[in-house]
C-alpha cells in the first residue's frame, strides 16, 4: 500500500478517533489524558537540561495531550493527517500546528521537548526509518532538551491471531470497529473494519494499519545512534515504558 493510500484510509477513521478510544479505556482501565500529562511533566522537569519550556508532539493526534500540556510548557502540535489537526485545532485554538511526516518534517524552531506519544513510532516500519525518525525529532531538539518517545509492543510481546474489537454507542454515534491482527517478518499488521452508524447515513470501510516490531535492544541503538543519552522508564505513562533521550 502507498503512502498516499494508507493516509486516505488513515483519514476515515479519523473523525471516529476520540470516540473509540473513549470507549477502548473506559475509566477504571484509563486512558487518562490528564494523568498521563502529569506524569510527562514530572519527567520532563527530572531530565530536561535546558532552561526553556518549550515542546512539539509528534504527532499529535487530536491534540488530547496538548489540551493538559499547554498549562505547564508552550507547546506546539505536528501531524500527518490533516482530518486529526482539524480537531485537534478545535481543541486546542491557541495552539500552533503543522501538518508533516516525522520522518521528514523541518520547522525552523528548536523544542526544549519533543514528544512522541501513544506508540506512534510504531508507523516507521523498518530500523531504517526508526533510526531517521529519532534522528529528525532529535534535530528539532535544543542543547538539553528531551526526547520521549512511547514504544510499540516489542517482537516477544506480540500476539498474533489476536481479535479486537470496540463498541461506540452513543446518541448520534454506533460504531463497531473489529481488528484481527497478525506478523509478517517484522512488522505487525492489524486489519480493521468499521461499521458506522449516525442520523444522516449507514458506511462500511475498511483499513489495514502496519507497525514494526522493535526489540528493546533496537530502540535504545536508535537513540544512541542519533548522539542522544538513552534511558528506560519502565512504568512510563500506560505500562508500556518510555525511552528518554536527553540531548548533549
Amino acid at each position: 500500500m502507498s503512502r498516499d493510500s494508507a493516509l486516505h484510509l488513515y483519514s476515515k477513521s479519523a473523525s471516529y478517533n476520540d470516540a473509540i478510544y473513549d470507549a477502548i479505556y473506559d475509566p477504571y482501565s484509563g486512558k487518562d489524558y490528564k494523568s498521563e500529562s502529569k506524569r510527562l511533566r514530572h519527567l520532563i522537569i527530572r531530565h530536561k537540561r535546558s532552561d526553556g519550556a518549550s515542546l512539539l508532539d509528534v504527532p499529535c493526534g487530536t491534540g488530547r495531550h496538548l489540551y493538559y500540556l499547554k498549562a505547564w510548557f508552550d507547546v506546539e502540535g505536528l501531524d500527518i493527517n490533516p482530518k486529526m489537526l482539524a480537531i485537534a485545532r478545535k481543541r486546542n485554538k491557541e495552539v500552533k500546528l503543522h501538518q508533516g511526516d516525522m520522518l521528514s518534517f523541518r520547522l525552523s524552531k528548536r523544542f526544549d521537548v519533543v514528544t512522541c506519544l501513544f506508540s506512534a513510532i510504531g508507523y516507521m516500519t523498518t530500523a531504517r526509518k526508526l533510526r531517521r525518525a529519532i534522528r529528525n525529532m532529535n534535530a528539532h531538539l535544543r542543547p538539553g532538551g528531551v526526547l520521549i518517545v512511547e514504544p510499540w509492543i516489542t517482537p516477544r510481546n506480540f500476539r498474533s491471531g489476536t481479535l479486537h474489537a470496540v463498541l461506540v454507542n452513543q446518541p448520534k454515534l454506533k460504531l463497531a470497529r473489529i481488528g484481527r491482527s497478525f506478523v509478517r517478518g517484522k512488522t505487525s499488521i492489524i486489519d480493521f473494519h468499521y461499521l458506522t452508524a449516525t442520523p444522516r447515513a449507514t458506511r462500511y470501510f475498511r483499513a489495514r494499519e502496519k507497525f514494526g516490531l522493535f526489540t528493546h535492544s533496537e530502540y535504545l541503538a536508535s537513540f544512541r545512534a542519533a548522539g542522544l543519552k538513552v534511558t528506560y522508564d519502565r512504568k512510563g505513562l500506560t505500562g508500556g515504558g518510555l525511552y528518554i533521550g536527553v540531548k548533549s
